[in-house]
């Protein structure tokens, strides 16, 4: 009997590594991406598809790609019409939605977007800015750009509506933002028949455990120590950022083992404040994945 094979789409470019990141903490190491748009994956389950993240929908949509993450904003420019099983709070470089945004040069006369009417506009994402100008009653003139958008103003175009994850781009170009268009974050997405096929759904579902999992652990790490039993309480009641921690007896009865799990950026602060209460042992560990 042919083998059960879920087709997953993940986006190229600028979110890939961040992607194959989150996906390996998830368990799951893909392989070759680098050279190829069909990479290995260590589960004999999933066939990965490597594409730009504007097309992921459509073609989830269509059926040639049963699931696959893309950003909200691509799923949104083009009405495709899949399943959003999942939003994965990820970006490029940090865990901030990225931003369409309305931009235009800091010296611009242009403050709102009725200041915009008749004037002309270029952007990626032509149908979510002529969507967005139609639902205000503003006529523009809005045309595709290839690329190096922020460039284009004030030469060629009046206005450009960009992305941007922090600014910073932006603001590197002389560039004032006059409107917030759309944020999004990258979206788990199914086929609507995939979606209904109970063993792809099923494996779609483990696929979102373990990814929101691994999304769950950023930024957290577990930590462990024995103490002795009589200090326990102290410990509990001066350091409550050790909340509901697991503590086990230890072969000397006095003692006790402690672990829990912590927000890293605590980690430095609070080791001496165990050594001032009697902690021995003291260990901190990575997390892959916390699932709740």
């Amino acid at each position: 009997m042919r083998q059960k094979i879920l087709t997953v789409g993940l986006p190229s470019g600028s979110l890939l590594d961040a992607t194959l990141d989150l996906f390996a903490k998830a368990g799951f190491s893909i392989s070759g991406s680098k050279r190829s748009y069909r990479p290995a994956v260590d589960d004999a389950e999933l066939e990965v598809r490597l594409l730009r993240a504007q097309e992921i929908s459509r073609y989830v949509e269509h059926g040639f790609l049963d699931c696959g993450i893309t950003g909200k904003d691509w799923v949104a420019e083009n009405q495709s019409k899949v399943e959003a099983l999942a939003e994965l709070p990820y970006s490029k470089v940090s865990a901030l939605p990225t931003r369409w945004v309305l931009v235009v040069p800091e010296d611009s006369s242009i403050r709102t977007i009725a200041d915009l009417a008749g004037k002309r506009i270029a952007t990626e994402a032509v149908g979510l800015t002529r969507r967005f100008f139609e639902a205000r009653g503003v006529p523009v003139e809005i045309e595709f750009s290839w690329g190096a958008t922020e460039v284009k103003v004030p030469d060629l175009v009046d206005a450009i509506v960009d992305i941007t994850e922090t600014g910073s781009s932006l603001r590197a170009n002389k560039l004032r933002i006059v409107e917030t268009l759309m944020e999004s974050f990258p979206v788990f997405i199914a086929n609507a028949a995939a979606a209904a096929d109970a063993w792809k759904r099923g494996k779609m579902d483990t696929l979102i455990l373990l990814l929101k999992g691994a999304l769950a652990a950023r930024g957290l790490v577990g930590l462990k120590m024995n103490l002795p039993a009589a200090n326990l309480k102290n410990l509990l009641e001066t350091l409550p950022s050790l909340r509901n921690p697991t503590v086990s007896p230890l072969a000397q009865e006095t003692w006790v083992a402690v672990e829990t799990v912590i927000d890293e950026k605590t980690v430095r602060e609070i080791i001496p404040k165990l050594k001032l209460l009697g902690a021995e042992g003291i260990i901190e560990y990575p997390l892959n994945k916390v699932v709740y």
